[in-house]
């Protein structure tokens, strides 16, 4: 069963703008199978045969129909530096899709950026859209374009215990699709599945300790939604495991985690305001989707309703993930506030063309929305007399469990299973 993705539209877009296309993400995000629509030939690099063979004339995976898919295409690196000069020869529009992610490619291998000719489409996991579980009664777009709400929803089916189970499934198209009854083990075999490296062809991977990788991922997990640097990780690191760990080593181990599309930090949005305020911009800690912080700390769904602390932490970073994607439609951005008069907006979400919205994340409740409904306004009120900025197109509290309703103060308050791109 095949659900519709928001990538399909930026493949799709980019394909008429450039040359060749990567589409880069975590695995198992569904990549190659929502490349196949695009292509009209394809070859895939997943079998020590196929492999054997590209290596031996790499030339011969680039010839076929237009666009040609390209999967698993770090498995022989050189592919890269032949589709650049392909399309030095050659160039034309929409010429390949290179996809995969099992293992990132060996860097030093790639003599070209590929700039001008080769061009990234980042593909995430699923959003709640995308997997069928929002209504999609509200558009970001349509909230940009100024077209407001069309009613009030109750949204009293929705409740905090299928948050909960949502963030711990995590959006791969793999547990989406499976039983609920079993979804969990599935996303559990997939993070199993980050750490096997013995047969990499990455030397830099196949000597990372894959126990390592998972300590750090568990302090990442412990911070998840601050602005914890790398030191305060590294020390968490060294306390909670008993164990050295140098600045060196963590670098190199980060990038790991970057290049694996594991981690996805949030930078800090500076509205250049004019006064003596600091803005932070130290990013904020995220992951790609928030079921591989559940994993990491063993997190289940009843965990998080028994601690509505970490709940809140946890439910920021699911958010960020949706935004994100339905940002991304529209090249815009999410990023986050703080400044150090101690004012904090939770996610900026940016548009290419200059516009801007402010959104607090929170679970839900009076006394919550009431936090975030004052926070937006201090940020308006600072912007509007103390920035060459223009005013958000909108400000809105995201929630994991509340009515659809505009406030009086014209603060959006949207469940997330009710918002799509």
């Amino acid at each position: 069963m095949y659900l519709t993705r928001f990538a399909e539209k930026n493949i799709e877009r980019a394909l008429k703008s450039s040359g060749a296309v990567v589409v880069a993400g975590p695995k198992f995000c569904g990549k190659t199978t929502t490349c196949m629509l695009f292509q009209k030939s394809f070859v895939k690099l997943n079998t020590n045969q196929a492999i054997r063979l590209a290596r031996l004339n790499p030339t011969q995976t680039l010839i076929g129909e237009k666009p040609r898919l390209i999967d698993e295409w770090q498995t022989v690196p050189d592919i890269w530096n032949q589709v650049k000069d392909d399309l030095d020869a050659d160039y034309q529009f929409g010429k390949y899709i290179l996809t995969g992610s099992s293992t990132p490619v060996d860097k030093s291998e790639i003599h070209h950026s590929g700039a001008g000719r080769i061009v990234t489409v980042k593909m995430r996991p699923m959003s709640l859209y995308e997997s069928g579980e929002s209504t999609g009664q509200v558009s970001l777009i349509d909230l940009f374009d100024g077209k407001g709400l069309s009613k009030f929803d109750a949204n009293e089916a929705f409740s905090l215990e299928e948050v909960a189970h949502l963030i711990c499934r995590g959006g791969w198209p793999i547990s989406v699709i499976s039983d609920p009854s079993v979804a969990l083990d599935v996303t559990r075999n997939y993070y199993n599945s980050l750490f096997i490296f013995e047969d990499s062809d990455n030397e830099r991977f196949r000597n990372k300790k894959p126990e390592l990788l998972k300590m750090i991922l568990k302090s990442y997990a412990r911070n998840i939604a601050s602005e914890a640097s790398y030191q305060t990780i590294i020390e968490d690191v060294k306390q909670s495991n008993e164990r050295s760990l140098d600045t060196k080593t963590f670098d190199e181990y980060l990038e790991a985690l970057r290049d694996l599309y594991i981690i996805e930090d949030i930078a800090a949005w500076n509205p250049n305001i004019r006064s003596k305020t600091s803005i932070r911009i130290t990013p904020t800690r995220h992951f790609v989707d928030t079921s591989i912080a559940c994993r990491a700390l063993n997190i289940f769904p009843q965990d998080l309703i028994n601690d509505l602390v970490s709940f809140g932490l946890f439910f920021e970073d699911f958010a960020v993930r949706d935004l994100s994607i339905y940002a991304s439609v529209y090249n815009g951005e999410v990023r986050h506030y703080r400044d150090n008069a101690g004012l904090e907006c939770d996610a900026v979400v940016h548009l290419e063309d200059g516009r801007w919205a402010a959104v607090e994340i929170k679970l839900g409740g009076e006394k919550l929305i009431e936090e975030g409904a004052n926070t937006l306004n201090l940020l308006k009120k600072k912007i509007e007399t103390k920035s060459n900025e223009a005013t958000p197109s909108f400000m809105m509290i995201l929630t994991a469990k509340s009515p659809l309703y505009q406030r009086e103060d014209g603060i959006f308050v949207v469940p997330i299973n009710h918002l799509k791109n």
